[in-house]
C-alpha cells in the first residue's frame, strides 16, 4: 500500500529497531536466535499496526539490521539506515528530518518497536490526543520509560529516550497522555513477565507465530 497524502492532522511515525543479535538479552532463557526471531516479530507487529491507521502516512523504520530491513520493507515501511551509529536519540532526530523532508505537513511520532499488542485503534486514539499539544507522550506501564513521542508538524520532536524518560520528556514540556484503555500501547516487552503480559492482552500474528513456534503460551 503506498503512502498517503499528508495533512495537517496527519502523521509519520518513526520505528527504531536494533540490531537484532543484541536485541532482547532480557529475554531468559531463550536462545539468541529465538530472541532475535522474536525482537523482529514484535516490530513487524508494530508497524503493522502502525501503518493501518487512518492518521499515518507513512513508517519509517530506522535500523543497520539488514534482516529486519527486508522485512520491515516488505510490509511497507521506508527504511533508513543509521549512518551516524549515534544512539536512539540522534536516530530518531535524523529519522525525524528525513521523514519531515519527505512529508513536510505532517507532525512526527516515535514509537518503540517492542510492542508487540499494539492496536491501530490505540494507535489512532494516541495520535488524535496528541494533535492537541505540540508535543506530547505516552508512558510504559511501568511509568518510567516512554513508548510514543509525538510533535506537530513544525515542531522538533527532542527525543529524550533512555533510563528514566518520562521524566526527561515532561521536564522538556511535552505533555503526558495516558488512559487504561492503550494497554497494547503502554505494554513495552523487556522480561518474559512482559511477554507474558502482552500474550494475555492478545499478540499480533507476527509474534504469535514465533510463541506458537517455540511453545510459549501466555
Amino acid at each position: 500500500m503506498p503512502d498517503s497524502p499528508a495533512t495537517d492532522a496527519s502523521w509519520v511515525v518513526v520505528v527504531p529497531v536494533k540490531e537484532l543479535g543484541a536485541a532482547k538479552s532480557r529475554l531468559h532463557p531463550l536462545a539468541p536466535a529465538d530472541r532475535a526471531d522474536l525482537a523482529l516479530a514484535m516490530a513487524s507487529d508494530v508497524v503493522i499496526a502502525t501503518r493501518a491507521s487512518a492518521s499515518v502516512v507513512a513508517v519509517f523504520v530506522i535500523t543497520n539490521d539488514l534482516r529486519a530491513a527486508e522485512a520491515c520493507a516488505a510490509l511497507g515501511a521506508h527504511v533508513i539506515a543509521d549512518a551516524d551509529d549515534a544512539g536512539l536519540n540522534p536516530a530518531l532526530e535524523n529519522a525525524a528530518r528525513a521523514a519531515v523532508s519527505w512529508h513536510p505537513r505532517a507532525g512526527v511520532a516515535a514509537l518503540a518497536a517492542d510492542l508487540p499488542a499494539l492496536r491501530t485503534a490505540e494507535v489512532d486514539a494516541a495520535l488524535t490526543a496528541a494533535a492537541r499539544h505540540h508535543r506530547a507522550f505516552v508512558p510504559d506501564w511501568r511509568t518510567t520509560g516512554t513508548t510514543l513521542l509525538a510533535a506537530r508538524a513544525g515542531v522538533p520532536l527532542a527525543p529524550a529516550f533512555g533510563h528514566g524518560s518520562r521524566d526527561g520528556h515532561r521536564s522538556s514540556g511535552a505533555v503526558e497522555l495516558m488512559t487504561a484503555e492503550w494497554l497494547g500501547l503502554r505494554r513495552d516487552v523487556d522480561t518474559p513477565e512482559d511477554l507474558r503480559a502482552a500474550g494475555q492482552l492478545g499478540v499480533g500474528p507476527c509474534t504469535r507465530r514465533v510463541l506458537d513456534r517455540l511453545g510459549m503460551v501466555p
